[in-house]
Formats: structure tokens, C-alpha cells, sequence
């Protein structure tokens, strides 16, 4: 088990529910072990792997092997294929590379089987999925000098050398299994959103039709965004169902629709990077001439990040003008859920309480409505599902019978530190290991190269020396960008190894900390959540910090990698088999 809020299970190592872990979607299928060498060896098979193999690949990279726990493409949105799942980031600027693939997404907020689907033919596309190891976890990723390339080994008796190492974990890729006393006594069907059992259901990804819990009453356990959407498809076809709430979230409006005809008449060459910079402007505070995005994320985050401080005010003045800013962010949410539901006990205690940074928001447009329905029971349970009996939960003290239980939980923070995020052994030169470098925290060039580990790049991510957005597909394409264009630059200039100096990445390290602006105490106010870690902010390491600070400047970022590359020169590596020297 693993310490946290409730404590979760340690997934890896606990036997007894490694049926959670289990793929629902593809067969396992046996194959003999490989040994094989390629350019490059991508550890994740999600968006942030296969954006950069496509990159790679323009970039004139051969052999590139994507390397997965899933049976497919996909990551995040090879696991979440839960009825009602979809995108809470504006598709347009949220599915990448939709200019290459010549695809324009058909609703504003896009279904998870339509992300999954975009993604897997980026990689066919660009020949990524024939020499993919699905199904296959890394062990040990480890450098070996002699030969200059990396080793990894596989559970399933693979070895692959690799000229680079790029890790693409993704950010939320640790499925969170709370620990509930009696949870292996239950008798029914019990899974994770991420784990989604369309057999015991019916209905598939592509068909919300859940034809089969018609004399079924199911239990949701958790009201963050895997909840809010999984809920009104369940209300639709179980018998019942409770939802047992421990903290209500925000919810704004989502305002889905499809895409208009005429949608595509107005784009110009450069339009999605055009729309994904201008909705990074919004939310970090730049001036645009007009909001492209304009929906809840630039209405009330984006207000309240940036607030308007006028000349002449002092820090007390400032505080007490973003709390008035939040609580009239947060009034508009309740008075949302009063003109929603119709119950008003049940619709007081969906409200949220605490203030609109505290959580990440929600957005949806069926939730609340959703407890009209007098087959929906909501149970306001603060101290959350105390236990599981053989015949359901008990919450508040009370048992509730159910035949299906649905752990829509989540999973663990962004913040999760990169080497368990990694969820393997990865050794460097001298026989040290990632998690003993970054044991007291990151310490990095750029967040996405380290001392000691030569060849290797970690996409970028929150909590890593680079920057957070709010669409985290902007900053993984301007990772792969980036890698793909330093990695043709060696290429090109018969670079054999690199390597970070120590200067380098503590003078990065130095800059990342001037910066960090610690808000532990704001955190600490807040209602426990995966942003605070659970209650507990102090466990908030300046050394993961932003560049530029808080959420970070995404535009200064991008500036110093780009000027990076353009200087030529590597600036803070050491090379070995340069042609030019």
C-alpha cells in the first residue's frame, strides 16, 4: 500500500486485486521474446509517445519502437473507455496533430473511443504500431558505456538496445485503487473506470447502449471527472443507482456540441498551433485580441489566475479582491446546481463549498440533472464507502445493497514523482538509478534531460522543471518538437553520446527555484484533492517547480528551448563523436 488520503493500493506488488489491473479491452496473446536494436525505444504508447515517435519519424528516425502495458494505442485513453468519457480541454486544441492527419474532431468536447482512435492512426500513419511491444512492461532501462546504447528488458524476456531512451509515462497513468476494508468480500462485479467491464454492462465504447444492468443497482464510488460522465449513461439504464460523494466537485458548463459544417471554411494553414497558443495566452494572462476557446476554462480559471491588480494595491488588497473574484466564481456553480435539480436537500449538498482553486473543476451538462431521476440516490458521504460487505457498501454508517460497484477514483496526482511515474528501474552511468537521483527532487536541464543518464529524454510534464498547462497537449507537443529537432541535429552532426553537465542542470535547478512561489498555505485551507496532495502540501517540492513560477510562462518555455536549439552548440552538454570536432 502507498500512503495518501484513505490510503491506496501498491497495484504492483498487491496480488489479491490484480484483477482491477487486468486489460478487458485486448487479448493477451503469447509471443516469443524479442532482441532487438533500434534508434530509438519510446517507454508509453499514449499521446505523449506517440507524438513523439510521429515527430521522430519526420525527423528521418528509422527504427522506433513503442514499448506498452496496453494491448494498444492509446494510454489514458486506451484504459478510460467508460460509457460517457470524453475530453474536458477543447478537442480542437486537445487532439494532437490534427493539421497532419488532415481531421477535424466532430463534437467541441470529443468522446474517448474518438481520441483513441485519432490517436492510433497517428501512429499507423507513421509506422509506429508493427514493431510496438503492447502488453509489455520494462523492468529495467539501463545504459550500458561499452556499446552506447540503452538495455531494456522486459517482463516477458525482451531485450532491446536503443540509441535513445525517450520516457512518455503521461501524467496520469497509475490507476488509483482506494483501500476500503472488506473490498475482496464482495460478491458482485466490482471494477475501475479505467477498467471498464462492457461484458457485465453491455454496450461497448461506441455504443452507450447498457443494455444488461436493467435489473442491476450499481454503485459509483467518486464524483471527480470519471464520475460526472459515467453517471448519466448509468442513470439511463441501471435500476438504480447510488452515487456516494465525499467532496462535491464544481461543475461548469460543458456547452458540447457538434462540430459546425462550416467549421473548416475558416481554417488557415497553422490553425490548431494558432488556437492551442491563444487558449495558453488566455489562461496564463497574455493579451489576445479575442478568446478562440471562450468556455469555462477562460471564464473562471483563467480569472482567477490572472487577476486584475490595479496600480497602488497592496497584498492585503490583493487577497481580498481574488477571494471576492472566487466567491463570485463559485456562486455562479451553486445557483447553477439550485436552477438544476430539483430537490433542494439534494441539491445543497451537491454544492461545493470551498474555493474554485482548491479542486481541479469539472464541466458537464447531464450530471446534475441526473439526480431528477428518481432511480439516482445521492449519498453525501464526507468520510467516504467505510467498508464493503459481501452484498455492497456501507457509507454514513448505513448499507447500501448492490450488485456492481464502480471505482470512478481516478488516478494518482501529476504530481506523482517521475520515477514511480516511470514505474520502473532506469540506471545511469555508474550504476545510479533515477529514483536515487531524484530522491530530494528533480534537478534537470529544461526538465526533460539529467546528468548521468546520457541519450535520454523525459517528456515533459507538471511537476518537472518545465511548465504546467491547462491543455497538456500543447506542452507534450512542444516536447516532441523538441526532441525530434535535437535528436536530427545529432544525427546530423555524427553525435554518438550526450550527456548534461552538472553545472548546466544546477544552474536550470537554480532558476526553476528563484521562481517558485509557495502557496502550501492557500493549499492547505483547501478540502483534501489530488492538488494538494491529499491534505498534506507540505509535501510540495520547490525543486518541481514551473519555469517562470506557478503554472510557469509556456511562451518563455518555449523561447529557451528554442533558442537553445538555434544556438547550435548544445549549450550545457557534453558530446562525444561530434563530427565537428
Amino acid at each position: 500500500m502507498t500512503e495518501g488520503r484513505g490510503v491506496i493500493h501498491d497495484l504492483k506488488h498487491d496480488e489479491r486485486f490484480a484483477e482491477y489491473t487486468r486489460d478487458p479491452h485486448t487479448p493477451f496473446i503469447e509471443r516469443d521474446p524479442v532482441s532487438t536494436e533500434v534508434d530509438v525505444a519510446i517507454l508509453g504508447a499514449g499521446m505523449s509517445g506517440v507524438v513523439a515517435g510521429a515527430k521522430l519519424r519526420e525527423a528521418g528516425l528509422r527504427r522506433i519502437m513503442l514499448i506498452d502495458k496496453a494491448g494498444g494505442i492509446g494510454g489514458t485513453w486506451y484504459w478510460n473507455r467508460y460509457p460517457g468519457v470524453m475530453c474536458d480541454v477543447e478537442s480542437y486544441i486537445y487532439m494532437p496533430m490534427l493539421e497532419e492527419m488532415n481531421y477535424v474532431p466532430s463534437t467541441r468536447y470529443a468522446f474517448g473511443d474518438e481520441i483513441r482512435r485519432h490517436l492510433d492512426a497517428i501512429a499507423t500513419k507513421y509506422g509506429l504500431v508493427d514493431e510496438a511491444l503492447f502488453h509489455t512492461g520494462v523492468e529495467t532501462s539501463e545504459w550500458d558505456e561499452r556499446s552506447s546504447r540503452w538495455v531494456l528488458r522486459t517482463d516477458r524476456g525482451d531485450e532491446v538496445r536503443a540509441g535513445y531512451l525517450v520516457l512518455a509515462p503521461g501524467i496520469l497513468n497509475l490507476m488509483k485503487l482506494p483501500v476500503i476494508p472488506g473490498m475482496e468480500r464482495f460478491e458482485g462485479k466490482a471494477f475501475h473506470t479505467a477498467r471498464w467491464d462492457y461484458g457485465y454492462t453491455g454496450g461497448a465504447p461506441d455504443d452507450p447502449r447498457l443494455t444488461k444492468l436493467g435489473d442491476k443497482v450499481v454503485g459509483v464510488v467518486g464524483v471527480g471527472a470519471s464520475g460526472i460522465q459515467a453517471v448519466p449513461p448509468l442513470a439511463e439504464w441501471a435500476k438504480h443507482v447510488y452515487v456516494f460523494q465525499r467532496t462535491p466537485s464544481a461543475i461548469g458548463v460543458r456547452g458540447n456540441r457538434p462540430t459546425d459544417d462550416d467549421f473548416v471554411d475558416h481554417l488557415r494553414p497553422g490553425w490548431q498551433k494558432e488556437r492551442m497558443e491563444n487558449f495558453s495566452a488566455t489562461m496564463i494572462g497574455r493579451s489576445a485580441d479575442r478568446d478562440m476557446v471562450d468556455d469555462g476554462w477562460t471564464w473562471h480559471t483563467a480569472r482567477l489566475n490572472n487577476p486584475p491588480i490595479e496600480p497602488g494595491m497592496d497584498p492585503a488588497d490583493i487577497a481580498r479582491m481574488v477571494e471576492q473574484l472566487d466567491f463570485q466564481v463559485m456562486e455562479e456553480h451553486r445557483r447553477r446546481i439550485d436552477e438544476v435539480v430539483a430537490d433542494p436537500e439534494v441539491a445543497e449538498k451537491l454544492k461545493p463549498y470551498y474555493r474554485y482553486g482548491c479542486k481541479r473543476p469539472c464541466f458537464h451538462d447531464e450530471y446534475l440533472a441526473a439526480f431528477n431521476n428518481p432511480n439516482v440516490t445521492l449519498v453525501d458521504c464526507p468520510g467516504g464507502v467505510t467498508e464493503m460487505t459481501p452484498h455492497g457498501a456501507v457509507a454514513n454508517g448505513t448499507e447500501y445493497e448492490l450488485d456492481c460497484i464502480v471505482l470512478a477514483t481516478g488516478f494518482e496526482a501529476e504530481l506523482t514523482p517521475f520515477p514511480r511515474r516511470a514505474g520502473h528501474t532506469i540506471v545511469g552511468r555508474d550504476g545510479i538509478t533515477m529514483e536515487e537521483k531524484w530522491k530530494d527532487g528533480v534537478v534537470s536541464l529544461h526538465g526533460m534531460t539529467t546528468h548521468g543518464f546520457p541519450n535520454m529524454f523525459i517528456m515533459p510534464a507538471p511537476g518537472q522543471q518545465a511548465v504546467t498547462t491547462h491543455n497538456f497537449t500543447h506542452l507534450m507537443v512542444l516536447g516532441a518538437d523538441h526532441i525530434a529537432a535535437t535528436v536530427a541535429m545529432l544525427e546530423a552532426r555524427g553525435v554518438k553520446v550526450f550527456d548534461v553537465t552538472e553545472e548546466a542542470e544546477q544552474a536550470w535547478t537554480d532558476v526553476i527555484l528563484s521562481t517558485w512561489r509557495d502557496n502550501s498555505s492557500f493549499m492547505a485551507a483547501c478540502t483534501p484533492s489530488r492538488l494538494n496532495f491529499e491534505g498534506d502540501p507540505s509535501k510540495l517540492n520547490p525543486r518541481s517547480g514551473a519555469y517562470g513560477g506557478g503554472y510557469g510562462d509556456f511562451f518563455g518555455f518555449q523561447n529557451v528551448l528554442k533558442e537553445w536549439r538555434e544556438s547550435g552548440e548544445f549549450p550545457g552538454w557534453e558530446l562525444v563523436g561530434d563530427d565537428r570536432s
